[in-house]
C-alpha cells in the first residue's frame, strides 16, 4: 500500500458526485465561446472594420484592463474572444476552486475522508483524486471549446490555442487551491482565500495589460490568467506558454502534497484562531449567525460588482466607436443614433450581472445544505430556534444580498457612464435597469430553496437551473427554439432596460413566482426529516 493507493476509485466517486455540476458548467463554457465567436463574425465583415475596432479597444485603458489586449487587429478570432479570454477565464478558475475544495477540505469536514482513510486508501489519495478530476475537466473543456470554435469557422490552430489557454488557467488554479486547502482548516475559508487570490492575479493581469510601453507590463506574467492570454490565440499562437502553465502546476502541486503530508486530518497548516467563549449580544440570534457566516463572502462579491459596474459604465460611452463599417453606422442612425447601441450594450451586460447575482443567492442558500449535512445545525435547532427561523436568516441574506449587488452595479455603472458623457442624470435609468433584474434573480434563489426544502441532495438543482437558463438565453435564438422554451428562463421576461419600454407586469409576476416557490420550499423543509 502506498500514499496514492485508491486514487482511481476516488476519482470515479468524485466524478459521479460532481457529474451534474461539471457537465452543466462545461456546457455553459463551450456554448458561451461558440456563441461569442459566431455573433462577432458577422459584426466585423472586413479587415478594415476589425482593425478599427481593435485599435479603439486597445486605446481604452478601461477595456484593456477589463478584457485584455487585442494582439492581432486583423484577426476576427482575436476580437471575438477577447472578452472570454480574460473575464471568462475567471469562471474557469472558479470551477477548479469549487471542485478541489469540495473533494478535499469539504470531504474532510463531512467526515468522508476519515471514513475512507480507515480502508485501503492512501493518505495522499483524496488530494490526488481531486487534482485528477480537475485535470480531466480542463482537458475536456480545452478539447470541447476548440472543437466548438473550429465549427464556427475560426482557424483550427487558434481554436486549439484558446482551448489550451482556458484549460491551463483551470489547471493552475486547481494547483493553487490544492495548496490553500492544506493551509486552511475549513472549506469556507479555503474558498474565500482562493477567490481572493483569483482577484489578485486578475488585478495583476489588468494592471500589466493596461500599463503599456514603459509601464509594469511584466505584471501580466505573474498571473495565470495573464499566461492564458499570452497564448495569443488567433494572433500568433504562442505554444511555448503551455510550458509555463504546466511547470507552475507541477511545482505547486508538489508543494501541496508536501504540505498535506505534514498536517493532521481535519486541521490546516495555519492554526485556527479560537473565538471568544461567550458571544457578544449582537450575535445571539439565528440571523446574526447567518450574517456572520456570510458577511465576508458578501463583501468580496460587493467589491467585485462595484468594480465591474464602474468598468461597464466607462465602456458604455465608447461602444458606438467599435462599429465602423458604413452598413453598421447607417443601421445605428436608422435606429436612433449611438444611444440605442449604448442602451443595448448596458442591457446585455446588466443581464449578465443579474445572472451572476443569482449565482450569489444560490451560493447563500447552499450554505443551508452545508450546515445540515455537516451537522452544525443540530445544536442550533436543539434550542428554541425553529427550522423556519434558521432558514429565514439565510434567505433574507440571499435576497438582500442580490439586491445590494445589483444596486451597487447599477449605481457604479450609471455614475461612471454619466461622468463620461457629462450628464449625471443618465445614472438613474441605468440604476433602475439594474434593479429590474432582481425578480429574475429571486426566482433562482426560490428554486434553490424549493429544491433544498425537498431534500439536501436536490439543492444543487439551483445550479442546474441557472446553467439551463443561461443556455436557453444564449443558444435559444440561434437554434430557433419555440417561444415557450425561451420563456422558461425568468430573464427572458425582464424589460429591455435601459432604453426599452418599461412594464411592471412581468416584474410583479416573477416576484409572485419567487414568493410561491420559496414558500413551498420552506413548507417542505418544515415537514421533512433532517439529514
Amino acid at each position: 500500500m502506498t500514499a496514492l493507493t485508491g486514487t482511481g476509485t476516488l476519482v470515479r466517486v468524485a466524478l459521479h458526485r460532481s457529474r451534474v455540476l461539471l457537465l452543466a458548467w462545461l456546457a455553459v463554457f463551450v456554448a458561451m465561446a461558440a456563441v461569442s465567436a459566431s455573433a462577432t463574425v458577422d459584426l466585423y465583415p472586413t479587415v478594415g472594420d476589425r482593425v478599427q475596432a481593435a485599435e479603439m479597444l486597445n486605446q481604452s485603458q478601461a477595456l484593456v484592463a477589463f478584457f485584455g489586449r487585442v494582439y492581432d487587429p486583423t484577426s476576427i478570432g482575436a476580437i471575438a474572444l477577447i472578452k472570454l479570454g480574460g473575464f471568462g477565464a475567471v469562471f474557469v478558475a472558479m470551477l477548479a476552486v469549487v471542485v478541489v475544495v469540495r473533494h478535499t477540505r469539504g470531504d474532510e469536514e463531512a467526515g468522508r475522508t476519515e471514513l475512507l482513510g480507515a480502508t485501503a486508501v492512501g493518505r495522499a489519495a483524496p488530494l490526488a483524486a481531486a487534482l485528477v478530476v480537475v485535470g480531466l475537466t480542463n482537458l475536456v473543456l480545452a478539447a470541447a471549446t476548440a472543437a466548438a470554435l473550429a465549427a464556427t469557422g475560426l482557424p483550427v490552430d487558434g481554436s486549439i490555442a484558446f482551448g489550451l489557454a482556458w484549460g491551463g488557467v483551470g489547471l493552475a488554479f486547481g494547483a493553487i487551491t490544492a495548496v490553500v486547502v492544506q493551509l486552511t482548516s475549513s472549506a469556507r475559508t479555503a474558498t474565500s482565500l482562493s477567490a481572493a487570490i483569483l482577484a489578485v492575479v486578475y488585478l495583476l493581469r489588468a494592471v500589466g495589460d493596461a500599463a503599456g510601453t514603459g509601464g509594469p507590463s511584466w505584471l501580466s506574467w505573474l498571473s495565470p490568467i495573464g499566461w492564458g492570454q499570452q497564448f495569443r490565440p488567433y494572433a500568433g499562437n504562442r505554444w511555448w506558454v503551455l510550458l509555463i502553465t504546466v511547470g507552475f502546476t507541477v511545482v505547486v502541486t508538489a508543494g501541496a502534497f508536501v504540505l498535506a503530508a505534514r498536517r493532521d486530518l481535519g486541521a490546516g497548516v495555519l492554526p485556527a484562531r479560537p473565538g471568544p467563549a461567550v458571544a457578544a449580544p449582537r450575535l445571539r440570534s439565528s440571523f446574526a449567525l447567518a450574517w456572520r457566516l456570510q458577511r465576508v463572502t458578501l463583501l468580496g462579491w460587493a467589491v467585485g460588482f462595484a468594480l465591474v459596474g464602474a468598468l461597464l459604465g466607462n465602456m458604455a460611452s465608447d461602444v458606438g466607436s467599435f462599429l465602423t463599417s458604413p452598413e453598421a453606422r447607417d443601421l445605428i442612425a436608422t435606429l436612433g443614433g449611438e444611444q440605442v447601441l449604448t442602451d443595448a450594450f448596458l442591457a446585455v451586460e446588466l443581464n449578465f450581472a443579474g445572472i451572476i447575482a443569482a449565482a450569489y443567492g444560490i451560493q447563500v442558500i447552499m450554505r443551508l445544505r452545508a450546515e445540515e449535512t455537516e451537522h452544525r445545525v443540530d445544536p442550533l435547532l436543539a434550542t428554541a430556534v425553529g427550522r423556519l427561523r434558521w432558514a429565514a436568516g439565510h434567505l433574507v441574506i440571499a435576497l438582500a444580498g442580490t439586491t445590494a449587488l445589483l444596486a451597487l452595479t447599477g449605481a457604479c455603472a450609471g455614475l461612471a457612464h454619466g461622468w463620461q458623457i457629462g450628464d449625471l442624470g443618465a445614472a438613474a435609468p441605468v440604476f433602475g435597469a439594474a434593479l429590474a433584474r432582481l425578480p429574475a434573480a429571486w426566482v433562482l434563489v426560490a428554486v434553490t430553496v424549493a429544491a433544498y426544502g425537498l431534500s439536501p441532495r436536490l439543492a444543487p438543482l439551483g445550479w442546474v437551473a441557472l446553467a439551463g437558463f443561461v443556455l436557453i438565453g444564449e443558444l435559444g435564438p440561434l437554434l430557433h427554439l419555440s417561444q415557450w422554451v425561451l420563456d422558461l428562463s425568468p430573464f427572458a421576461h425582464i424589460p429591455r432596460l435601459p432604453g426599452g419600454p418599461f412594464s411592471a407586469t412581468p416584474l410583479v409576476a416573477l416576484t409572485a413566482v419567487a414568493i410561491v416557490v420559496g414558500a413551498a420550499g420552506l413548507a417542505a423543509l418544515r415537514h421533512r426529516d433532517l439529514t
